[in-house]
């Protein structure tokens, strides 16, 4: 799975690969669940932009906003098929910049380790991702609650206050590569630059097609490297985060360069 990431190194050349203008985003260490983070998508007119969007993605059906938690990753064997996905998949595609995530080795003696996981030439890539908009739904009007809004357009409650519309967005995943798999059974979808067209293309809805995408990252470009606690602390947002244990080699590296030179 994917449940923590950072977004540092991202550059013009970086956004470049991304096709979008290049925005300097703040540093980001330990991106967690229900946080805001960048995406890239295609907008109303066509064109890809940048989008902030709450990390866990909430089904524009949902009762409440609650249900984001349990869904910040999507399995890529099931995402056709199961509601809260099925149309995002054909709809509502994303990139997900970042230049770094975190996973946890096994438990031993009760306490587990931290390591970020990472390009072994440092460079930003893009995970997979999904989008939803969601507004609170209808209400009695004397209960004095929110009430649905129109597409993109702010709701308004019995009262008459604007709220807007929340858009959140989920990570796809798969079997993971050699350097994953010690530490988990998943690792999020990692798009080779070859793959973003397609992946944003509005016009490509055929989830056989899209299925192809859904491979785990080549080993050789990949390493693990094991980080201090800090990272446990999800509203800890620091470089500390990051830092690599004293000592410590870099597991599961590779040769930079080559399939996985995304952006």
């Amino acid at each position: 799975m994917c449940g923590r990431f950072k977004l540092v190194a991202l550059d013009e050349e970086a956004a470049a690969g991304l096709g979008v203008p290049f925005i300097p985003p703040n540093p980001r260490y330990n991106i967690a669940p229900t946080q805001s983070s960048l995406v890239v998508r295609v907008g109303a007119g066509g064109g890809r932009e940048w989008a902030a969007m709450r990390w866990g993605l909430v089904p524009s059906w949902a009762v409440d906003m609650s249900v984001g938690a349990r869904m910040i990753n999507a399995r890529s064997e099931t995402v056709a098929t199961r509601p809260a996905f099925r149309d995002a998949l054909r709809r509502r595609r994303c990139l997900v910049p970042a230049d770094g995530f975190y996973e946890w080795s096994a438990r031993e003696g009760g306490r587990r380790q931290p390591f970020l996981i990472r390009r072994v030439d440092r460079r930003p890539f893009a995970f997979a991702g999904l989008w939803e908009r969601w507004s609170p739904p209808d209400v009695e009007p004397a209960c004095g609650v929110l009430v649905e809004s129109a597409r993109g357009e702010p709701a308004e409650s019995a009262r008459g206050e604007l709220v807007e519309s929340v858009e959140t967005f989920t990570i796809l995943t798969t079997s993971p590569n050699a350097v994953l798999s010690p530490l988990h059974d998943r690792m999020p979808v990692i798009l080779p630059r070859a793959a973003i067209d397609a992946w944003l293309d509005p016009g490509l809805q055929d989830a056989a097609v899209l299925g192809r995408l859904f491979v785990p990252a080549p080993d050789a470009e990949w390493e693990a490297v094991a980080v201090g606690p800090f990272v446990n602390r999800p509203t800890l947002d620091a470089p500390v985060c990051a830092e690599p244990l004293a000592g410590d080699d870099a597991r599961g590296g590779g040769t930079p360069g080559g399939q996985l030179d995304l952006l």
